[in-house]
């Protein structure tokens, strides 16, 4: 039997199971548009907008372990290019995505006719790869092809744009089990020899120290990683893509590192002798300036699938690359079969250290009882939650309140825009993990400037009962953006003040859901308890937050791990003539429009 290329694309998802498509139809899509209302095998969620399809589909990969590839479908032109944001989104953090653009056809292609984009130009700096069908008979092909780029290797989006003609031609309809490409081979098994290598380097550190990534979640290698930590007995950090891939309540994590992350975790990294880098690149949010973090001695160990994220910040003096969870599985049998052991008096007098660290307690917040500090909403949902629900963020502010108090205890119950930082990301990356995950508790914390970005995805929030919370935390400003002006642009607050917001209550009720503004702190944890009460609604919370409270502690720019901008409490007992001379500053009495 022929079927047409709409239909070849449709039997081709069926063929690949996935169950849910996020998209907006137009006029280039509309055969494929036909061909998904004559099937009954996998859901269409209708978005408001191209952006937050991909943003949706992205956050349906991200908190499913099966490691499958989103897929989001748009139409050519505008369509297209409103999908780039969520198609750098999501590469730059390295989730899996097959992106269906529709495309004009193939005789006016270069014509400049209507709704005409080069999606092949336009996306390649931000995709793993992409293509562009001319030929019917390379469609199901191209398309499980597609799949397999994006969920092999280091992960990452794969656009298919597929000129309208295409989808109207006809043609037989086989759909290949798998496909083999010549140019792209990911390596899996790391080198046994390297492997061996990297244990005998560890071995003999006084000040180990196990960093990890976003790598070891999408490696699905977290138990790897436990085990491994464990082994060892030495202290671990990970970064923002990292959280939950190691459980943030127990001992040996000693927190997020890099820009706004723990004091104890930072200097841990910074005095570290040997660092083992498990999925994760040493960016310059983690490690900062790399002249600074390499002034303290240290051998790296570097474990990663990608080999160009190898060496390509930081001197390495162990490569090894290969899948994260082989590699870690490898390590484990050799440490084992060979009685290696850190040395037991070094590592004793290491942990006295970070634990010195750890005491002055560098996430302590007093929350009084006129205004809601951030922090304590965080605070108060992570414990009413028990630590179990999965938590979605914008960026900014809130988003770091989230890593920091929220203690993640699993793999793919935080997700974020870690790499490309983008705002607007929150709610649809809730609709698409409560989709994935629908029996979980699912919270977006947002503020008012990033919520506003995709606000318009409440409606689609409500024509599928989508019952996420939104957690607003409104301090009136673009706040992360208003701390830099104040530390670095003597308090000039240009364009960050965000003075003609609209009232979220009205404004959520109008889209059908349920509203609530929280304006007391003591009204804090009732309104929570009666938000995550209602398991079939939408709940918007509007918390009008403290709007002076600043994100510590904080690596400035062009600073080291060692000389970090300290929250109040900590710096009459921190002697460092190095710090960020922002310490100096009277935080506490500062006027804030």
């Amino acid at each position: 039997m022929q079927l047409s290329g709409a239909q070849i694309v449709v039997q081709s998802l069926i063929a690949e199971g996935v169950e849910y498509v996020f998209g907006y139809p137009g006029g280039a899509v509309l055969e494929i548009y036909d061909a998904i209302y004559q099937q009954d095998k996998f859901r269409h969620i209708l978005v408001r907008h191209e952006q937050a399809a991909v943003h949706a589909a992205d956050a349906f990969a991200r908190s499913s372990s099966s490691g499958k590839a989103g897929v989001a479908l748009v139409t050519s032109g505008p369509g297209a290019t409103n999908a780039i944001t969520g198609i750098a989104t999501a590469y730059t953090d390295s989730i899996p995505l097959v992106v269906l653009s529709g495309q004009v056809g193939t005789p006016a292609i270069g014509s400049d006719a209507f709704q005409e984009v080069d999606m092949v130009g336009v996306s390649r700096p931000c995709v793993k790869h992409n293509f562009l069908v001319t030929d019917i008979a390379d469609l199901a092909e191209t398309i499980k092809k597609a799949f397999y780029i994006a969920e092999s290797g280091r992960p990452g989006p794969v656009v298919v744009d597929i000129p309208k003609d295409i989808t109207q031609a006809m043609a037989k309809f086989s759909y290949p089990e798998e496909v083999f490409i010549r140019s792209y081979q990911p390596a899996t098994k790391g080198h046994t020899g390297q492997i061996k290598k990297a244990l005998q380097v560890l071995a003999g550190a006084k000040r180990p120290l196990v960093y990890f990534g976003g790598g070891v979640v999408l490696g699905n290698a977290s138990n790897e990683l436990t085990e491994f930590v464990k082994l060892l007995g030495a202290p671990t950090t990970g970064t923002l893509m990292g959280l939950g891939a190691y459980d943030s309540t127990d001992r040996q994590f000693i927190g997020m590192l890099g820009m706004h992350g723990r004091y104890e975790a930072n200097l841990a990294m910074q005095e570290a002798d040997v660092v083992i880098a498990i999925g994760a690149r040493f960016d310059d949010r983690v490690i900062s300036v790399p002249s600074k973090f390499l002034a303290t001695p240290k051998k790296i160990i570097h474990i990663d699938v990608d080999p160009s994220s190898i060496a390509k910040r930081v001197k390495v003096n162990v490569p090894i690359v290969g899948d994260v969870k082989l590699v870690l599985q490898e390590m484990i049998a050799l440490w084992k079969e060979q009685e290696l052991m850190l040395q037991p008096a070094a590592l004793e007098k290491w942990w006295k250290t970070v634990e010195a660290w750890r005491s002055r307690d560098c996430l302590y917040f007093d929350q009084g009882d006129d205004v809601i500090l951030p922090q304590y909403v965080v605070s108060t949902l992570a414990r009413l939650t028990n630590n179990e629900a999965i938590v979605t963020s914008d960026v900014g502010q809130h988003q770091m309140y989230a890593a920091q108090y929220y203690p993640f205890t699993r793999t793919r119950q935080w997700m974020n825009s870690g790499g490309l930082g983008t705002m607007g990301v929150g709610l649809p990356y809730a609709m698409g993990a409560k989709l994935a995950n629908p029996e979980q508790d699912v919270c977006c914390i947002t503020g008012e400037g990033s919520i506003q970005m995709n606000i318009q995805e409440l409606s689609t929030c409500y024509q599928y009962r989508i019952p996420v919370k939104v957690i607003n935390l409104n301090n009136g400003y673009l706040g992360m953006v208003r701390q830099w002006q104040e530390f670095y642009y003597h308090d000039r607050y240009s364009e960050s003040y965000m003075d003609s917001l609209p009232d979220f209550v009205k404004l959520a009720e109008a889209y059908g859901h349920v509203g609530m503004r929280i304006d007391k702190p003591s009204d804090v944890e009732g309104a929570l308890k009666e938000a995550l009460a209602l398991k079939d609604r939408m709940v918007f919370m509007d918390f009008i937050t403290d709007r002076k409270q600043n994100v510590f502690p904080m690596v400035g720019n062009g600073k080291g791990l060692n000389e970090m901008v300290l929250p109040p409490h900590m710096r009459e007992t921190i002697a460092d003539s190095d710090v960020n001379d922002v310490h100096d500053r009277d935080y506490d009495t500062r006027s804030v429009p």
